[in-house]
C-alpha cells in the first residue's frame, strides 16, 4: 500500500483502486489493519474511490454457492460507507461450460439482484466489470444483465483491454474475441468507471501494452467519453511483464514501481496532459 501511495502522489493523483491489502482485500482485513490504512490514507490525503471486489468474480464460479459474495459485499460496506467509498467493482459469476451458457442465464440474474439490493441498502453501487462472468459474454449479455437486474444500484466499469481477451460466446464455437470499441459504444450510457488497460492477441498469447499501443481502442475511448463529458474515474491496469527500458535499476519492486509510473503518464498524455 506503501508504495501505491507513493506511485499515485508522484503521478499527482488523489486517488487508488484498492484491491490486494496486506494479504488479503478491504472487506476482511482485520479491524487494526482497517485502521491503519484509514490513518495511511489521512497522512497521504490520498482516498479510495472504488472497492475492487472478489465479488462474483473468476475464482466464483455460477455452479458454486453464491454466500461468499453475499458474505463479502456485506463486510465491505460499513468500510466503504467509513471512507466514503461510492463503488465496488463486482463480476457476474463465470460459466464452467460455455455449451450451457445461456442454461445460467436466470441464475446469474438472481444473484445481481441480490448484491444489488444489499449495495442499494448500503448505500453504495455495484459497478458490474466487463470480466469473468456471464454477463461478460457479449455487450448483448451485459445489456440484458442490466435490463433483467433494473437496480439503480448497478452500473457499469468498462474495462478498455479485456474485450481483446475475451470469445464473443454469441452463435457457435469456435468464437471470434470482442472488439472493444463496439462493446463499447453498445453500452456507453450505463459506464460510471472506467479501467484503463491494453494489449493485444499473438496467436494464442496475451500480450500487454501500455494503453494505446494495443487493440483495446483506448485513444478513441478516452477521447469518446470526455468530449461527451464524462466525469467518472480512470483507473489504470498495466498487467504488464516486468520489463523496463532503464536497465540501471535492479530490484524487480523498482522496476514495477518505474513501468506503474510510466504507464500513468502515457495514460494522462492520452487524456491531454503533457509531462516534461
Amino acid at each position: 500500500m506503501d508504495i501505491q501511495i507513493k506511485a499515485t502522489k508522484e503521478l499527482g493523483w488523489n486517488f487508488i483502486e484498492t484491491r490486494a491489502l496486506m494479504g488479503s482485500n478491504l472487506a476482511f482485513i482485520s479491524d487494526a489493519d482497517f485502521d491503519l490504512v484509514c490513518r495511511k490514507l489521512d497522512e497521504a490525503q490520498v482516498r479510495f474511490n472504488c472497492f475492487g471486489s472478489g465479488v462474483g468474480n473468476w475464482a466464483t464460479s455460477i455452479t458454486e454457492s453464491p454466500e461468499k459474495s453475499y458474505d463479502e459485499i456485506r463486510r465491505a460496506i460499513p468500510r466503504m460507507q467509513k471512507l466514503g467509498i461510492e463503488f465496488i467493482r463486482i463480476m457476474s459469476f463465470p460459466v464452467p461450460d460455455v455449451r450451457k451458457y445461456e442454461s445460467f442465464a436466470e441464475e446469474a440474474f438472481k444473484r445481481l439482484k441480490t448484491i444489488a439490493k444489499i449495495a442499494e441498502d448500503g448505500g453504495v453501487v455495484c459497478v458490474l466489470e466487463n470480466c469473468s462472468g456471464w454477463a461478460a459474454g457479449s455487450y448483448e449479455h451485459t445489456l440484458r444483465t442490466l435490463e433483467a437486474v433494473d437496480s439503480p444500484a448497478l452500473k457499469l466499469v468498462f474495462d478498455t483491454g479485456n474485450p481483446v481477451f475475451h470469445d464473443d460466446i454469441r452463435g457457435e464455437p469456435p468464437f471470434k474475441k470482442q472488439n472493444s470499441l463496439e462493446f463499447y459504444n453498445a453500452v456507453k450510457e450505463h459506464i460510471v468507471y472506467v479501467h484503463i488497460k491494453d494489449g493485444y492477441m499473438d496467436g494464442e498469447k496475451e500480450v500487454f501494452t501500455f494503453p494505446g499501443e494495443g487493440d483495446g481502442c483506448v485513444k478513441e475511448i478516452v477521447a469518446d467519453l470526455l468530449k461527451n463529458g464524462y466525469d467518472g474515474g480512470f483507473s489504470i491496469e498495466p498487467h504488464m511483464a516486468v520489463v523496463f527500458h532503464d536497465k540501471s535499476i535492479q530490484s524487480e519492486d523498482e522496476i514495477r514501481y518505474n513501468n506503474y509510473v510510466e504507464y500513468g503518464r502515457k495514460f494522462m498524455k492520452i487524456c491531454g496532459y503533457e509531462y516534461s
